[in-house]
């Protein structure tokens, strides 16, 4: 097949619709549902760390119904916490860092976490990824978000090229259009996660295989 040149414009347009059946990645959902705090979405992204958003979901959602602020997420023990989080991947250092956030959070800021991207990085166990996608959902903060499907998919579409996450946000923030930094997250998590997968993607009912150059793709469907 010809290729036509790649536009991103279109490929997220058509992505977006292609997506609608399935469900949104899991801090999304989450905002979705009222959970848009600065604070609520980076409890929830440490959950997830390692996790996959059918427990990361239920997961939080059980934690939050139970406490929210820092104020209430540091009043729990840590037998209390870790029982809340415990189907999560290492959920016995996750309890620890949640609790010295959320104690930490109380006393330096009171009940607001700030937007702020160094403040995110300043706390043990969260690192850039993590960092910008709470700011891209809670706060509407023009920032990227790589993950393994966004690193997959636009190094598969041929759209930038470098051989990790770190070095894709590099190179996406080089290429991609500001307008899109945030939605290029929310749409690849559920797009690579059903549609260009990382073994055998479904190239044939792929919206912009008209345009994907399909690096490194061997067998498919």
């Amino acid at each position: 097949m010809e290729k036509r040149p790649f536009d991103i414009g279109i490929a997220l347009e058509r992505i977006e619709d292609a997506v609608a059946p399935w469900p949104k990645a899991a801090l999304f959902q989450l905002a979705d549902e009222g959970y848009t705090a600065t604070f609520e979405q980076l409890l929830a992204c440490i959950i997830s760390i390692r996790t996959y958003d059918e427990v990361t979901l239920p997961v939080s959602r059980k934690l939050f119904a139970i406490a929210r602020t820092p104020a209430a997420v540091g009043r729990l023990s840590w037998e209390e916490l870790d029982a809340l989080i415990s189907p999560s991947t290492f959920h016995e250092r996750k309890a620890n860092q949640i609790l010295a956030i959320a104690r930490d959070v109380e006393e330096r800021f009171g009940t607001t976490l700030p937007c702020d991207r160094d403040v995110l990085l300043s706390f043990a166990g969260v690192g850039p990824k993590c960092a910008n996608l709470v700011l891209g959902v809670a706060c509407g903060t023009p920032v990227i978000s790589v993950d393994i499907h966004v690193h997959r998919v636009t190094g598969r579409w041929g759209y930038v090229q470098a051989p990790t996450p770190e070095k894709t946000l590099a190179a996406l923030e080089a290429t991609l259009p500001q307008r899109y930094w945030i939605d290029i997250n929310r749409l690849l998590v559920p797009f690579g996660k059903h549609i260009c997968t990382g073994n055998r993607p479904r190239c044939s009912g792929c919206p912009v295989v008209d345009m994907c150059e399909q690096v490194g793709v061997g067998e498919h469907r």
